[in-house]
């Protein structure tokens, strides 16, 4: 089992397909997804890997959180979430993850805070029908209609679908298709919609109900900390050589 990877919602776009079939995708951004802390069975009982995405001010860090960061040499850290994870997919802390932790065609499930609207009536919140618009129905139209019984039992049942706060709960959308994905700008473009507004964080992760893609990263694609910095230092001297010898 791998690890999912924390991701920010930036918007929705669409593409065209080879056959020019338009499609709408919903374009997903690593925003410096790391690797915080490890959870062993040793230590807590079961394995998995804390992840951490988005900056944040040490300012606006408390310093516990100050503390924990700093012992995983990461900066602080603005959304924090846990996978659970096989102990042969554990990876070491500081790594970095890449868009390509997922592939083109794969199916993901994607977790999100919903959009919030606020107090709704039973038609919006439920899809209910609504009384009719003649025959003696006057000023309720969009209203529920009955909500319980007479005599017997003689009161409204718990969880009866009525009016009240709709939206702002975790919702997971199952089986998406991952459209392509930009490793130089740690990208992952989603087929459809995900839950969430524009600048949240969603949970990204294989789909628990389809067979996952032979040629996935094992335990997934990344970066260690440190290994980009020293090969961009190695990569930058030859680049200048040939410019200066042009030069003189």
């Amino acid at each position: 089992m791998r690890t999912g990877v924390i991701a920010k919602k930036l918007g929705m776009t669409r593409f065209f397909d080879e056959a020019g079939v338009h499609v709408p995708v919903t374009v997903l951004s690593l925003d410096g997804c790391q690797v915080t802390a490890h959870r062993t069975k040793d230590k807590d009982g079961y394995v998995a890997l804390q992840l951490g995405a988005g900056a944040k001010k040490a300012k606006n860090t408390s310093k516990a959180e100050r503390g924990h960061f700093a012992k995983a040499l990461v900066e602080p850290k603005r959304h924090l979430v846990e996978f659970r994870v096989s102990e042969d997919n554990l990876i070491d802390v500081g790594a970095e993850f890449t868009a390509d932790h997922f592939v083109p065609g794969q199916a993901v499930d994607v977790s999100g805070l919903t959009v919030g609207k606020g107090f709704q009536g039973g038609m919006k919140r439920w899809n209910f029908g609504g009384l009719r618009a003649t025959h003696g129905v006057s000023l309720s139209h969009r209203s529920l209609g009955s909500t319980g019984n007479r005599q017997d039992p003689g009161r409204t049942f718990k969880g009866k679908k009525m009016a009240g706060h709709l939206g702002q709960e975790n919702v997971t959308t199952l089986n998406l298709t991952v459209f392509r994905v930009d490793v130089e700008r740690g990208l992952i473009l989603i087929k459809g919609a995900v839950p969430g507004t524009e600048g949240t964080y969603v949970k990204i992760r294989d789909a628990v109900k389809r067979a996952a893609p032979a040629d996935l990263p094992k335990p997934g694609a990344f970066k260690t900390a440190g290994a980009a910095p020293a090969a961009a230092e190695v990569e930058a001297p030859a680049a200048e050589v040939p410019e200066a010898e042009g030069e003189a």
